[in-house]
């Protein structure tokens, strides 16, 4: 008979390597995203182009929130972490006009 707590170990050690595998994924898919928006900040500088584009946001969030309930994720959330990288790309938007 096996040890059950020996088996949980065995299993949240998988679930944990997982999970830092992915948390690798983010991070680096993140620094992809964002060299892309830099690169877009400064050709909107170059051509006096606004830091920010509403509509644009306004359809990324729902095609993020389509994306979200496909793959079962709560869209809210979802929600709420597009604004938070929308708000830093503004940012560093804003930092190529000056």
């Amino acid at each position: 008979m096996s040890d059950p707590i020996k088996t949980a170990a065995a299993v949240l050690k998988e679930h944990r390597a997982s999970i830092d595998r992915l948390d690798a994924i983010l991070v680096y898919t993140l620094g992809e995203r964002f060299k892309h928006t830099q690169a877009v900040g400064k050709l909107k500088a170059t051509h006096d182009l606004p830091p920010s584009d509403p509509a644009r946001e306004a359809a990324q969030i729902r095609r993020l929130e389509d994306l979200a309930n496909e793959a079962d994720l709560d869209p809210e959330f979802a929600k709420k972490f597009l604004n938070f990288i929308i708000a830093e790309v503004i940012q560093h938007h804003k930092q190529h006009q000056t």
